[in-house]
């Protein structure tokens, strides 16, 4: 055995048993926030659409991106590969009930989106120059005192390591790998990809943000709209698609160790879909403009709801009632092309179209968010001047990501991105009695609208 193959065994060795010991981590923050904020993220979700259309919007606050626009950019980081293949992977090793337990993450990660989101925006930085810093770091430091900052600077440097391996180089790779397919070589794809990746993130979040607007619900409706056709093209097969999801996640057939194996993997792979907990979103979320820490925070519900509730469900539920996942072997993205195939049986070639796009827009755009959350963890650690150094190397890596073998690069990647983790949820729960004065203050008084406020201006 090589040293290269050596080091791939004890890396993904090493990714398999943190991301394990992570599950039971994350699933109990998410519901002792849950609890703790009394089921906020039902209550609430009203809320969330009002603000997320853009009723409160005031253009007057300090941040740089409107709500929209900061869901977008969080969005354009979670909705990725993992909607595709990881949903797929679920699927073929857990069974259908995989699926409810993707759901079960989402609702508590809804709780989690919502305490990163809400304490991100009331411990960020807003620079001389009028743009701002938030995330784990700020809240960690700014939070609990400045003892913790050893804590926030590991977060930091691990958002930073995750932002070269999982955010860069293994969706450039997909990217490229998808390429050989229609016989682009891999540099030619590096090289297109690193260009456009460059041309966005050196303006910034304002221009990340502004690409992700436009990219996120074009890509979202392509994607959900084919897999709604694949789904409706045999309407008879909705119903026991949903019958076997619901069956199969309480299912004793298999025994109770058959059933933990359905529970770990739809949780393992909603985690994952949703990233809640990790700590990437509020640093997107805190660049709003609002003065609202809250208000941000029920906008950031939206990422789990929309992520796993609506997109891994279409891929979920279309995999299944195709019957994909009997008749064939396939798994991963493979899987999930033979359903929209299958869906598009007049003219297979439209389902093939639909996967490969939204795999194509689905890593390029999660490239560019994690850009930003790099870009920011950079600007804490060691100061704004080291933004556009660290801009241009995360271009050269997109190159690299596309043209070198990558399997020591993902296991690298998954480490990072659940060890960064840790210090985040750790943060979040020690800040949950802060989270409930901040939600209770801003729920006990009425908000008025942007137009509103223009006229009680005029009147005085």
């Amino acid at each position: 055995m090589t040293f290269a193959q050596t080091l791939n065994e004890i890396t993904a060795a090493a990714s398999d048993w943190i991301s394990i010991l992570l599950i039971p981590v994350l699933l109990g923050a998410g519901l002792f926030v849950t609890l703790r904020l009394r089921w906020i993220q039902l209550r609430k979700l009203k809320h969330s659409f009002e603000v997320v259309g853009g009723k409160y919007d005031n253009p007057e606050d300090e941040g740089d991106v409107t709500h929209f626009q900061a869901l977008s950019a969080a969005l354009s980081a979670t909705i990725g590969i993992g909607n595709i293949a990881g949903v797929a992977l679920a699927l073929r090793w857990g069974g259908p009930g995989a699926l409810f337990w993707m759901w079960v993450t989402a609702v508590f990660g809804m709780a989690l989106k919502f305490a990163e989101a809400t304490l991100a925006l009331n411990f960020r930085e807003v620079h001389e120059d009028g743009s701002v810093s938030g995330g784990p770091m700020y809240y960690i430091e700014r939070g609990l005192g400045a003892s913790w900052k050893p804590l926030a600077i590991i977060f930091a440097t691990l958002a930073v390591t995750c932002s070269f391996f999982t955010g860069n180089m293994n969706q450039a790779n997909t990217i490229a790998q998808t390429g050989l397919g229609y016989n682009i070589p891999t540099w030619l794809t590096g090289v297109t990809i690193a260009f456009f990746v460059g041309l966005v993130i050196i303006g910034g979040i304002r221009r990340i943000a502004a690409v992700a607007s436009r990219l996120v619900p074009t890509m979202a409706l392509l994607y959900v709209g084919g897999a709604l056709f694949v789904i409706f093209s045999n309407p008879g097969s909705i119903g026991p698609a949903f019958a076997s999801i619901f069956s199969g996640a309480f299912s004793l057939e298999a025994g109770v160790g058959g059933l933990i194996t359905v529970m770990m993997w739809g949780i393992r792979r909603g985690l994952y879909s949703n990233e809640a907990g990790q700590g990437s979103a509020p640093i997107a979320h805190a660049a709003a403009k609002t003065k609202e820490p809250v208000r941000e925070g029920v906008v950031a519900m939206m990422g789990p709801f929309i992520d796993t509730l609506v997109i891994c469900t279409m891929t979920g539920v279309a995999i299944i009632s195709t019957g994909v996942l009997e008749s064939t072997t396939a798994t991963g993205a493979a899987l999930t092309l033979e359903a929209f195939r299958t869906g598009f049986a007049f003219a297979p070639q439209i389902g093939t179209v639909i996967v490969n796009t939204s795999v194509l827009l689905f890593a390029y755009t999660t490239i560019v968010a994690w850009s930003y959350y790099g870009d920011r963890s950079i600007t804490y650690l060691i100061g704004p001047q080291a933004v556009k150094p660290y801009r241009w190397a995360y271009v050269g890596f997109t190159f690299l990501g596309a043209v070198l073998p990558l399997a020591f690069v993902w296991n690298i990647g998954d480490i990072a991105l659940s060890l960064m983790t840790m210090p985040n949820l750790l943060g979040v729960v020690l800040l949950t009695g802060t989270l409930k004065k901040f939600s209770a203050e801003y729920f006990s008084r009425d908000h008025i609208t942007y137009r509103e406020y223009l006229e009680q201006q005029g009147s005085s």
